[in-house]
């Protein structure tokens, strides 16, 4: 029998414009505490080469790296019962209540970090007023992940801003 599991609190910040949002986060990210903890997922390596710098080691590091950037982090399910880091075991969720992180930033734009993380969120969400749009997921299981649709993406998003 599977336990809740719980995920982590949202960061951003008053001046976040993009909000990314994951499904929920996997085994090695609940150890390590953070999102994206597995060293094999492409998140980090993505964002911060796009941004023009090196992946930060600590946790604060990677806070500070995304609120400079005006980047707000989530997931929409906030806790669950899941197998390890499988998606498609998900069951018995709390979604995310994006409204105190949209009533309190400049969030013009949201990416869904994979299938799963998208149809939670369209389930939910679709009449949201904010565009949206699902990009592959940055897990090292998904072979259809390329950092060029996520830069182009990115690119399209802060050359606006």
């Amino acid at each position: 029998m599977n336990t809740i599991k719980m995920g982590f609190g949202p960061v951003y910040n008053s001046e976040s414009i993009l909000l990314i949002l994951g499904s929920f986060p996997s085994v090695k990210s609940r150890q390590n505490e953070f999102y994206y903890g597995n060293p094999q997922n492409r998140f980090w390596k993505t964002v911060c080469s796009f941004f023009g710098t090196t992946v930060p080691d600590a946790i604060e590091g990677k806070k500070e790296f995304l609120l400079a950037n005006r980047v707000a982090l989530w997931d929409i399910v906030t806790e669950c019962e899941i197998e390890g880091s499988k998606d498609d075991t998900i069951k018995n969720f709390k979604v995310a209540d994006l409204k105190k992180i949209l009533q309190n930033s400049k969030i013009r734009y949201i990416i869904l970090n994979g299938g799963k993380a998208f149809s939670i969120f369209e389930s939910n969400y679709k009449d949201i007023s904010i565009p949206y749009k699902k990009l592959p997921s940055t897990s090292p299981a998904n072979t259809r992940f390329t950092v060029e649709e996520w830069h182009n993406e990115l690119y399209g998003i802060f050359k606006r801003n």
